[in-house]
């Protein structure tokens, strides 16, 4: 069963528990990496001025700590594999709704593929195939 190496583990504590619980289980099923949780300034700073970002600090859901936000892509990463990051994005969408109508989470989730959570993908302005935040119900 594939599991986190030390750098996605140091990463993922970085952000709200419901995220920490989420990508527990679908590291389960399909191996992934975590790219990114937290930033501070410097950092958001940077992902705006070279275009990863479209928001300034402190807007970003990744600013928060805990982060209410994670960047994470299925491993081995291929970013040129489209397909590939929407299939891992179903994924997690998947079990975080499990969890949350179990009870063991508190937030759905919405990702950078799909901002207004529509499933219509050809409307989104800006991919952040990575990107997976946490959002009220």
């Amino acid at each position: 069963m594939p599991s986190f190496g030390a750098a996605s583990v140091s990463r993922i504590t970085t952000c709200h528990p419901d995220l920490q619980i989420i990508f527990a289980e679908v590291v389960k099923i399909v191996d992934c990496s975590v790219i990114c949780g937290h930033r501070d300034e410097i950092v958001q700073q940077e992902y705006f001025s070279d275009g990863r970002s479209k928001v300034q600090y402190p807007n970003s859901k990744h600013n928060s700590y805990p982060s209410m936000a994670a960047d994470v892509a299925p491993y081995p990463i291929d970013w040129e594999d489209i397909r590939r990051f929407d299939r891992f994005a179903g994924i997690v969408h998947g079990v975080a709704n499990m969890l949350y109508k179990a009870g063991e989470i508190t937030h759905l989730i919405r990702d950078g593929g799909d901002w207004d959570r529509d499933t219509q993908v050809k409307d989104n302005k800006f991919n952040d195939l990575l990107h997976f935040e946490l959002i009220r119900p």
